[in-house]
């Protein structure tokens, strides 16, 4: 596999990834304000209660960590159908110790 094709990868990888996180935080946004009533808190403000600035780190986390688990399953999926290897960064490493 040429760097082409791992540059290729990377893009295409990069691309869809930034696009599913963003939309991925607008719809934890709206859930938030669905289910609150309120708009998300600034975890960073130290007004902001703990308990709040917690939960949505911990909603916002857990919402994008699972977006790009499933994104990242799906670009390397559809990379494998439409290339017929495995993309650049799904090569097995191992190390002997």
């Amino acid at each position: 596999m040429g760097p082409t094709q791992s540059l290729v990868w990377k893009i295409y990888a990069g691309a869809v990834g930034a696009v599913t996180t963003i939309a991925t935080q607008k719809l934890i946004t709206q859930v938030w304000k669905m289910v609150s009533g309120e708009e998300p808190p600034e975890p960073n403000d130290p007004d902001t209660p703990l308990y709040l600035a917690l939960t949505w780190a911990i909603a916002s986390g857990i919402g994008i960590g699972a977006t790009q688990l499933m994104v990242n399953r799906f670009t390397a999926r559809q990379w494998q159908r439409s290339i017929g290897t495995q993309p650049p960064s799904m090569n097995k490493v191992s190390f002997k110790i």
